[in-house]
């Protein structure tokens, strides 16, 4: 029997992930069974699948110990990919802190539990959002010297138990973008550009995530090693997948803005031979657990 395997949806994200007609298509040629299915449904059958790749579960935000307690489940019943340990400290942003205490180079930022008074830099622009977020949802670009908004939305986010977040909006952004650096099996594999997000004065991402500008990049030799070492403090190295987000500072050096090991889009259509390097790779972990 070929081994089974589920690409972890969303009922709200079901046919959006645009990565998932090829991916299914070469899981096929690698000889492996396999379907998408919504981590939200309740009939789905997990222990029925050899393997559970998180992919598009882009709504777990606001219902992350629902999300947990779902993970848990699956990988008491089955392989999930990635682990459950890494899911749960991933889908905190408060990860970021433990990269910097390392010494990783990241983007300046501050946690406010609820019940905290939040504080906003007194110069220049931020971007205000909450520590468990997906998809740009809850977050907003701030004006210099900007109070209302933010604070407004940080009201609210506390209000809903949730642990707020500030770090100064990187002006390389608005020329530059993000590189985003993608690591499948462990390997490093492809980058890719990724134009602003959140302009000046916009209010909050309305949808399950903003629309992006995307294009195949180089990645250079400092962001190499930036996200080769977030990766390494992380424990991340071997994963089944991983994204490290980086932005040019101010010298122009890497910062880490995050890094993203539970459901990131892989963006796979801006490199040749990356769907058939990740369709190999999930084929590889499933036929190991085929056979225990």
């Amino acid at each position: 029997m070929p081994p089974r395997v589920a690409l972890a949806t969303a009922r709200a994200a079901w046919g959006l992930d645009p990565d998932e007609p090829a991916l299914l298509a070469a899981l096929a040629e690698a000889g492996v069974e396999a379907e998408p299915q919504a981590w939200d449904d309740p009939d789905a059958d997990w222990a029925a699948f050899d393997l559970v790749v998180l992919r598009s579960t882009w709504d777990y935000a606001e219902r992350r110990a629902a999300f947990l307690d779902w993970a848990e489940r699956v990988e008491a019943a089955t392989t999930l990919a990635n682990p459950l340990e890494v899911v749960r400290a991933n889908t905190d942003k408060r990860y970021l802190a433990t990269l910097a205490a390392a010494g990783v180079p990241v983007v300046d930022t501050a946690f406010f539990a609820p019940g905290e008074e939040v504080v906003l830099p007194e110069h220049g622009e931020a971007v205000v959002k909450p520590a468990v977020s997906a998809g740009s949802r809850d977050t907003l670009r701030t004006w210099p010297g900007e109070r209302e908004r933010p604070l407004a939305l940080a009201e609210r986010l506390h209000a809903e138990g949730r642990t707020v977040m500030v770090q100064p909006y990187v002006a390389s952004v608005d020329e530059r973008g993000e590189s985003a650096l993608f690591y499948l099996d462990g390997a490093f594999s492809h980058t890719v550009a990724k134009g602003p997000i959140l302009p000046p004065g916009a209010d909050v991402i309305d949808g399950l995530h903003a629309a992006e500008d995307l294009a195949a990049r180089e990645a250079t030799e400092a962001e190499r090693a930036v996200a080769d070492a977030a990766l390494d403090v992380l424990d991340a190295d071997g994963l089944l997948y991983a994204r490290v987000d980086l932005v040019d500072a101010a010298d122009g050096t890497p910062e880490v803005l995050e890094v993203e090991l539970t459901e990131p889009s892989l963006f796979l259509r801006y490199a040749e031979g990356s769907v058939e390097r990740f369709a190999r790779a999930i084929a590889a972990h499933a036929r190991e657990r085929a056979r225990r």
